[in-house]
């Protein structure tokens, strides 16, 4: 497990644009049970991809004039209840981190797995997740 003083700043870059964090089961469950609207939740890790590509690309994905409900993130190593509740409504897609899903009444609909995200840039990520917001947003 990640302590919170290494993890905090990385947690920063993404609240600080608008993403809620979902630090417990019962939170991510409140918010995707719903079943109504979409959302983006993005699994944050502490590797190099996560803040080389997959963070900036999130943060741009905010910016988009299509884009998602809400914006929410957990936080791999660290929320582990959340981690794993999330990853619960991603299936069939196996457990990555990072990783970016988009949900549309409250099912899975659009899957970034960290192998579309390593070698890829932020701008590339983006542009994808752009794509699946005009689609489904």
């Amino acid at each position: 497990m990640y302590s919170e003083e290494m993890c905090a700043p990385m947690r920063e870059d993404l609240t600080q644009v608008g993403y809620v964090e979902l630090k417990s089961a019962e939170e991510v469950d409140a918010l995707l049970a719903k079943k109504e609207g979409t959302v983006l939740i993005i699994v944050n890790s502490v590797c190099g991809c996560a803040a080389g590509n997959a963070r900036p690309a999130a943060k741009m994905a905010t910016q988009f004039e299509v884009k998602p409900t809400v914006f929410a993130t957990v936080f791999a190593g660290q929320d582990t209840q959340a981690t794993a509740k999330a990853r619960e409504f991603m299936a069939p897609y196996p457990p990555s981190s990072p990783s970016i899903a988009l949900f549309k009444d409250g099912k899975i609909v659009h899957m970034i797995e960290r192998h579309h995200i390593e070698g890829r840039s932020a701008d590339m990520i983006a542009e994808n997740l752009e794509g699946a917001f005009k689609e489904f947003c």
